[in-house]
């Protein structure tokens, strides 16, 4: 079953368009993010080739590997060490949330790294050897 999971993240790679706002390329302020063409006149809206394409069915990724990331693993989000407990370490991979701070950061990419479970946004633990001192002084 990896390999399949393999093939069909390879191909939801290689099917990835990039879908332009309309004017982007004109206007400032305007953000990098898809918004339908609307107007009367509009040649993105009447597909014109030379205007971007549109997001339509068939651009989805396959329903075996959607919501997977890029690495082939699960994504799961973890706040603290208790979350970890009962993940699977070969199909899933960890992401810290944004709120945790650095100390307990610290803590759960280490009992992430006893328990063989990837974290995708590890950050360089400079409290862990803080929190190490702290545990073996008790």
């Amino acid at each position: 079953m990896a390999s399949e999971i393999k093939r069909l993240l390879r191909a939801r790679a290689a099917k990835r368009a990039t879908f332009n706002r309309q004017c982007l390329h004109s206007k400032v302020c305007l953000k990098d993010t898809w918004r339908r063409p609307r107007g009367l006149h509009s040649k993105q809206r009447k597909d014109y080739r030379a205007k971007g394409a549109h997001p339509e069915a068939g651009f989805g990724s396959p329903k075996a590997v959607r919501g997977f990331h890029p690495s082939g693993y699960r994504e799961v989000r973890v706040f603290t060490v208790a979350e970890l407990e009962g993940i699977d370490a070969a199909t899933t991979a960890v992401r810290i949330g944004g709120s945790v701070g650095g100390a307990k950061r610290a803590v759960i990419q280490n009992k992430a790294a006893e328990l063989g479970i990837k974290v995708l946004n590890a950050k360089e633990a400079k409290v862990a050897a803080v929190v190490e001192e702290v545990q073996s002084n008790d």
